[in-house]
């Protein structure tokens, strides 16, 4: 206990000092165990000594960064040091790639400690930046760690929908090495949850990938990986022979962490097959790499592989110490897993000590981890996918069983005409063969179109949910978090109440926001659900158009845009008023979105001879001919920011096409690049009858 607390302490008494002087006082400890580190420190000393204003040098900013990041697992102190002071230069000089790697980095070194609130924090900024500066590469790597976070934490759902989603990306940049980490990553998750066919065959899927890229180190690394699984399901012949190859690369390639991982494999290999003597060999070799390494989350299986072999010796002592440090590194890190492992290690040793106070205590730590990291949701998302894979698979088989049967079939009427030809019975074998054929082909084309239909249900269904989801997280917890803070704020005296009234506009334009979004959800979602019904009745057109104004008049102000509304008194349409509310009020809302400030709305109709034609128009940014053909399709998803950074749900103008079409009418749009778009859409006149005593 007190260990930990004088680590604390020393480290924020090194954040106090310059970084110039913690770069003198690593370079002394370090210098000779990697010479990369030393040619990174002459060369960050030879810019200092060349140039008067170094820290806008974007060079000398990297050099900073990649001697943290090489620093990782030798100083992390260095780490966090050296990636503060290059954000801080990185943002004075409006630096973004430097900011986005900063930002990076400093989510790697907490995520190393234990703190995943922090390294999550880091990451989603070093991701914004990183979009902002279109560096794809960079952006794929904070994804990966994104949903790395959400292993450790346990969350194995959310973490596979994330490396699903940056496994499309890196496929759509073609970037070949992220694209094997990330399938790798989704093995290790399956691995985890014991399921290890699934995890060979995404293993297949990298070892395929890393052939095609060449490079040596990777493909070590996957085999390593692979070597653990074999060892898991006692095919100890193929583990040794992966984890020796791997061993002879990362030994001759001096690749110190991924070496030590790979004696720690072999040591698991003999120690599944109870060879408990050389298991611990593999395990000491292991260890004395470890002495030079700061890899926390690294050692955990190591100390526990050491505590099990111990324990098969008889030596429970041993064995006690080697669990409870792991035990305190895991608890430290808060790596849910390592507590897993370690707490059943020690319940096994305690039990065997006849203690079964401690030993209780730790078995219910391990059934309770073990419950959570196996809860339903987790269980559902993964089996979800292998489904997914199944269905894609058993399609695969089954035209290939067709094209076999076709062959086959195609042999017996070869062989039939030869037969007919000998027995002059060619007519009718023929016939046969052909009617067999087509009840084949109507067969597979059933089959394929009943496929096509369950596909096709299964994405509807996961894109109406995520689609929802996504509105909810991004679109109305933002705008609650902050009134909630701000709450939280007044309420423990942290702003006083002249200050918090200063936020009242703020709150105010997302209070409507939120109303308004909650609308058109609640509305678009029963529409999905076939819920909503359309009532029509005489409707004031002008009257409503004059609410929705009055409604946006406030942001309207806020933008200096004028609202002309030219609708005469005595427009009355017939419709569902509420639906046609919420399509003016969508309307006027994107105009004001996307015109700038200053602009101008107007808001008319012609009058034809059954309907009216009303018109939205705005002098706007205006939209191009794609994106005219995309946002009014019910199954597109177009979300953009307006001429203000204003978010949208996405929902809107399809919500508007679904209500103007249930009553009686059509929307459609024209536009031109910044000379503004007009949005037509047609509604029946009213009842000529209650047009008379109106």
């Amino acid at each position: 206990m007190s260990f930990k607390a004088l680590k604390i302490c020393s480290r924020e008494i090194k954040l106090k000092l310059t970084v110039f002087w913690i770069f003198l006082f690593s370079c002394g400890i370090n210098s000779a165990q990697e010479p990369s580190v030393g040619e990174l420190r002459q060369k960050i000393a030879t810019l200092r000594s060349q140039k008067k204003q170094v820290n806008k040098d974007t060079i000398y900013i990297g050099l900073l960064m990649d001697l943290g990041a090489k620093l990782r697992f030798l100083n992390p102190d260095s780490l966090l040091l050296l990636s503060s002071e290059a954000q801080k230069l990185s943002s004075n000089i409006d630096y973004k790639k430097g900011v986005s790697e900063s930002l990076f980095n400093l989510g790697t070194y907490y995520s190393d400690i234990g703190e995943h609130s922090k390294a999550i924090d880091n990451y989603e900024m070093a991701l914004v930046n990183a979009k902002k500066d279109n560096n794809h590469d960079l952006s794929l790597r904070i994804g990966n760690e994104l949903a790395n976070e959400n292993v450790y934490n346990g969350n194995y759902s959310t973490a596979l929908l994330g490396y699903l989603e940056n496994i499309k990306l890196a496929q759509t940049y073609g970037n070949r090495k992220m694209e094997s980490i990330l399938y790798e990553n989704v093995a290790d998750l399956y691995a985890t949850q014991k399921d290890y066919d699934q995890a060979l065959y995404f293993y297949e899927k990298v070892e395929k990938i890393n052939s095609k890229i060449g490079n040596d180190i990777n493909s070590a690394q996957t085999m390593s990986n692979v070597a653990s699984i074999y060892a898991e399901t006692e095919d100890f012949q193929n583990a040794l022979f992966k984890i020796n190859r791997s061993i002879k690369i990362f030994e001759q390639g001096e690749v110190w962490d991924w070496l030590a991982y790979a004696y720690e494999v072999k040591g698991k290999v003999y120690l599944k097959q109870k060879q408990f003597t050389r298991a611990l060999y593999w395990y000491d070799k292991s260890a004395e790499l470890h002495e030079n390494l700061q890899d926390d989350r690294g050692i955990i299986d190591l100390y526990n592989g050491m505590a099990e072999a111990n324990f098969g010796l008889e030596k429970d002592s041993i064995s006690q110490n080697y669990a409870m440090m792991a035990y305190e590194i895991s608890s430290t890190i808060k790596s849910m897993e390592g507590i897993k492992k370690c707490s059943n290690t020690l319940y096994k040793v305690y039990k065997n000590q006849e203690d079964y106070a401690s030993a209780l205590k730790f078995h219910e730590i391990f059934r309770q981890i073990s419950d959570t990291l196996s809860r339903d949701e987790n269980k559902m998302s993964m089996t979800m996918l292998k489904t997914e894979i199944s269905h894609k698979n058993q399609q695969e088989a089954l035209v290939l069983k067709n094209e076999k049967a076709l062959a086959k079939q195609r042999l017996y009427i070869y062989i039939a005409i030869l037969f007919v030809i000998i027995m002059g019975a060619i007519a009718f074998l023929v016939v046969r063969g052909q009617k067999i054929l087509k009840k084949l082909n109507r067969e597979l084309e059933v089959q394929k179109e009943d496929l096509e239909l369950r596909e096709s249900e299964l994405w509807e269904t996961n894109n109406t949910k995520n689609k929802l989801f996504s509105i909810i997280a991004h679109d109305l917890r933002g705008p609650i978090g902050a009134l909630e803070g701000l709450l939280k704020l007044l309420n423990s005296g942290d702003i006083k109440e002249s200050e918090f009234k200063e936020f009242i506009p703020k709150l105010k334009n997302d209070v409507n926001s939120i109303s308004f979004t909650l609308n058109n959800l609640l509305t678009w979602g029963q529409s999905q659900m076939r819920e909503a019904t359309t009532d029509p009745t005489n409707v004031d057109l002008n009257a409503l158009v004059e609410n929705n104004i009055n409604l946006l008049s406030e942001l309207a102000f806020t933008k200096l845009i004028t609202m002309d509304n030219l609708i005469v008194n005595k427009a009355i349409i017939w419709s569902d008023e509420n639906q046609m509310d919420i399509v003016i009020r969508n309307l006027l809302s994107n105009a004001l979105k996307f015109t700038p400030n200053n602009g101008h709305i107007t808001i008319g109709y012609v009058d034809r001879p059954d309907y009216l034609e009303v018109f939205v128009k705005d002098n706007g940014i205006g939209m191009d001919e794609y994106v005219q053909e995309q946002i009014l399709s019910k199954n597109t998803n177009i979300t953009t920011y307006g001429t203000n950074n204003e978010k949208g749900t996405g929902l809107g103008l399809s919500l508007c096409s679904e209500m103007v079409i249930k009553n009686g009418g059509t929307l459609w749009v024209k536009s031109e690049i910044n000379e503004g778009s007009t949005f037509y859409f047609t509604v029946p006149k009213g009842k000529k009858q209650f047009q008379k005593s109106a």
